[in-house]
Formats: structure tokens, C-alpha cells, sequence
């Protein structure tokens, strides 16, 4: 699997047998981007990353939120908010992670050495982390081949195309996992502006089912560092045993626990990025570029001249998602306030 790429082939054959340990190349490294483009305008617009321009509004924080340790009774009203904004049957089905990567990562541990089939192209540290917690990590096109593996991971809304698998597909594979032992890992990050009734986060009680959300990206703080893993309390508690007694931190816990509460501010913010994804079809659409698919928090795009494109926006200091392995992709994420619109679209048109 290529280690410069964040979607990885469909091609069905085995991965290296010798691990990468170096970290995936991804979007919102910007120091990587001022080393690319030296010369380009500060500050970068990053457009790379896929996450919620409008973030929520910050709490003010009293100092011992820093200065003392986080206490378990606030993190199990973490628990608590995060079941209720999820779906997850009860607080016992949660687990709390710093990000959503190391959730992937140890419950690949906790499963006896495998099969572990990724539902590609996707985003492919998942099955990079699978890969070195010892699974022999396969990439497939079709949800159906995905059957006889220990671990199966499907990423949904799927990133970079925001393709969606349906709930029935996803609980048709988890059924035939169960006989025979093995674990659907569902992956979604974009799902709080996927369908309504898309995830599984009310169906881990049937036990070999784990499903990820990601605090950062919709609310657009990914610097938090906040992930949940929703499973079965058996697994769920393994989870929270291996990332100790403090798996987040004080601040974490309590802008994690205002913000999942609040439905009003949800259901705004989905209106919101609904409008701006909206906005930035008929952008892209004036530059020429055909819009592959996407969620409303990135747009992925195709054009036969994307690596041209890619240096004109990084020379006019804006940082977009290239693939390696797709080399006419390109996706943007959301501009936030006008001077950024209109930014964007400056560049765009010195490219066009």
C-alpha cells in the first residue's frame, strides 16, 4: 500500500509483508505545504483536510481544566452525551479515544491475527494500523467479498467519494461475520452529514459490530483530539482498558459533552454545510472540473490537468487533497468566511 496516498486500489491483492512505520502522508500539514510552495501568501488556506469551517463556539475554560487531571465521573458524562448524539444503546457502548485512528488501531489488537478486507478505494491508514497489529490487510471493491475476513473495515459516508453503503448491506456482512467469528469495523467520521438513518451506532449491541465517530471534523475542532469508539460493553470496556484512565483530556471531555448536547446548534450546522457544499458544486463546476461525489463537509473532483491545478491553488497559498494512486483527483473542503470564497476563486480562475 502506498504510504504518500490517503485512498488506497481496489486491486484485491495482499499488502506488504513488512510493515511501514511512518506515519501516512495526509491533508492539513501545512508545514509540509510551505515547504512545497515556499513563496505562497500566508496565511494557507487549508482546504485539504475535510472539516467543519463553523466550528463550535469554544467554552470558556477555568484553569484547573488544565491543571488537574480528568475525573471519571466527567468522562462518563462524556459517555453519556456520546451514546445520545450517536445512537449508541447506553454509555456502556462507548468508549472514548484522543482521535480516531488509535481506536482503529487497538481494536484491530484485540482480535486473533487475520483476515482483515478493506472496502477500497479509501482512506488508507486503516488498513495500514490493521497491517501492524499483524492482519494480513486485502483491499476489495465490493462489499461482498468482504465476508470471510477476521476484521472487515468499511469507511461510510467513504472518504475521499462520500459513497454510502446502506444500513441493510452493512447488517446483511455483519451477520455473515458472526457465524464465523469475525468483526465489522464501520468507520463514520462523515457521518454526522451523512443520511439520517444511516449508522449502525443503535446496532453494536449485536456484538460484532464497532462503529467510529469522529468528534473534530463535524465540529469542526480537530485539534481537541476527540474520537468514540461505539461497540459492545464487553468490547468497549477492552477498548477504555487499553487507552488507561485518562484517554482524553479535561478540555476534551468538556467541550466534547457541551457540544453533543446540543441539537440545536446539529441540525443548524448540517443546514449550513448542506449550503456551502452547495456553493462550492457550482465554484468547481465554473472551473471546468467534474465533481466525482463527496459529503458536504469535501467535494472530490476529477480533471485530466488536476496536478497543474494542484500547483496553481498551492502557489496562491490554498492546500487541497491529492491522491497518488488517482492522480485526476483532487478534493476541496469548505471555505469559510467570503475573503476565502473569493480567494478560491481568484484561484481558480488563473488555472482555467
Amino acid at each position: 500500500m502506498s504510504s504518500n496516498n490517503n485512498a488506497s486500489s481496489a486491486s484485491g491483492a495482499a499488502m506488504t509483508s513488512h510493515p511501514e512505520f511512518a506515519p501516512l502522508v495526509h491533508g492539513g500539514d501545512l508545514d509540509a505545504a510551505r515547504k512545497l510552495f515556499p513563496g505562497a501568501p500566508e496565511p494557507f488556506l487549508d482546504l485539504s483536510a475535510g472539516i467543519n469551517p463553523y466550528h463550535y463556539p469554544i467554552p470558556q475554560f477555568q484553569p484547573d481544566i488544565f491543571t488537574g487531571l480528568p475525573q471519571p465521573e466527567a468522562l462518563a458524562r462524556l459517555a453519556a452525551a456520546a451514546a445520545g448524539a450517536y445512537g449508541a444503546p447506553s454509555p456502556a457502548y462507548v468508549a472514548a479515544g484522543p482521535g480516531l485512528q488509535i481506536l482503529v488501531t487497538q481494536t484491530a489488537f484485540l482480535l486473533a491475527r487475520g483476515r482483515a478486507s478493506v472496502l477500497a478505494p479509501t482512506y488508507a491508514e486503516h488498513g495500514r494500523v490493521a497491517e501492524l497489529a499483524g492482519h494480513n490487510v486485502v483491499e476489495l471493491a465490493e462489499i461482498g467479498q468482504l465476508a470471510d475476513a477476521r476484521i472487515a473495515i468499511v469507511v461510510n459516508p467513504n472518504n475521499p467519494d462520500g459513497r454510502v453503503v446502506p444500513k441493510d448491506t452493512l447488517l446483511a456482512l455483519a451477520d455473515r461475520l458472526r457465524r464465523r467469528g469475525g468483526l465489522l469495523l464501520v468507520d463514520e467520521a462523515f457521518m454526522d452529514v451523512g443520511p439520517e438513518d444511516a449508522s449502525l451506532g443503535e446496532y453494536v449491541e449485536q456484538g460484532n459490530i464497532v462503529v467510529l465517530r469522529s468528534f473534530g471534523k463535524f465540529y469542526g475542532l480537530p485539534g481537541v483530539r476527540l474520537s468514540f469508539a461505539l461497540a459492545s460493553p464487553n468490547i468497549a470496556a477492552r477498548l477504555a482498558a487499553a487507552l488507561g484512565p485518562w484517554p482524553v483530556s479535561s478540555a476534551a471531555i468538556a467541550v466534547g459533552t457541551e457540544a453533543l448536547a446540543d441539537t440545536a446548534w446539529r441540525e443548524a450546522a448540517r443546514k449550513a454545510l448542506a449550503e456551502a457544499a452547495g456553493r462550492l458544486d457550482a465554484v468547481l463546476a465554473r472551473a471546468g472540473v467534474d465533481l466525482v461525489g463527496g459529503t458536504s463537509l469535501f467535494r472530490l473532483v476529477r480533471t485530466a490537468d488536476a496536478a497543474r491545478l494542484f500547483q496553481t491553488l498551492g502557489e496562491a497559498g490554498i492546500l487541497v487533497r491529492r491522491f497518488a494512486e488517482h492522480p485526476t483527483w483532487l478534493r476541496f473542503g469548505l471555505p469559510g468566511d467570503e475573503a476565502d470564497w473569493q480567494r478560491l476563486e481568484e484561484a481558480l480562475a488563473l488555472w482555467s
